[in-house]
């Protein structure tokens, strides 16, 4: 069976408003691809007239809080790029080894692209010109109806997770013995202009195209 991928509609963001964002869209997927026991936290956006649902674990949101310093550091780095988190989980397989090989291959069977386009303001005009008349910042109501846009398009992106999960269950494996609340995952971080990583991301599909199931 194919690796299923959800491609989440792109988010056009400021950014102190990445953290909140991701850790909506993070927590949620996870908490759909949960494993046996939870104990479901909700959560209310600052920002935004949003609730979402977190697994209730520490060490989980440590995780997530470290990927999202890590994607907020790589805006910085390089700004005006279209940044993209995949969250993806797999399944662990052990294999012979051999010289060129390790022991344990990991097989991906569901990928979730986060697309997010960090907006850069330029510098905020003087509140006076030089007739010394006030000036009515047309910004500020652009920039409420840009968040209110902002949450009807978070919202979208929240629904359509749920719709993935509902509609897409049979490429997802049966619960592996394993310790934990998820099932294995790994988040990687990544820029429209960073080639190398649109390869590994090719290259990984082409390893593990058809993931088996365990029984």
């Amino acid at each position: 069976m194919n690796c299923e991928v959800c491609q989440l509609k792109e988010l056009e963001v400021e950014h102190f408003e990445i953290r909140e964002v991701l850790r909506c869209i993070l927590h949620t997927i996870l908490f759909h691809r949960a494993l046996g026991l939870v104990r479901p936290k909700d959560v209310d956006l600052e920002l935004f007239e949003i609730t979402y649902v977190q697994c209730g674990d520490v060490e989980l949101e440590r995780k997530i809080d470290e990927k999202i310093d890590q994607f907020i550091d790589r805006v910085e780095k390089y700004p005006n790029k279209k940044n993209q988190i995949c969250l993806s989980f797999y399944e662990v397989k052990n294999k012979q080894a051999t010289w060129f090989t390790n022991k344990v291959e990991r097989l991906y069977w569901e990928q979730w692209y986060i697309n997010l386009n960090v907006m850069q303001h330029p510098k905020t005009p003087s509140g006076k010109s030089h007739h010394s008349k006030l000036i009515v910042d047309p910004g500020v109501e652009a920039r409420g109806a840009r968040r209110a846009a902002l949450e009807a398009s978070l919202r979208d992106v929240l629904f359509q997770i749920i719709k993935f999960v509902n509609e897409k269950k049979d490429h997802v494996p049966s619960i592996p013995n394993l310790e934990g609340i998820s099932f294995p995952y790994e988040i990687t971080i990544s820029s429209s202009s960073d080639s190398a990583f649109g390869m590994e991301m090719f290259k990984r599909m082409l390893q593990t195209g058809h993931p088996t199931m365990l029984s």
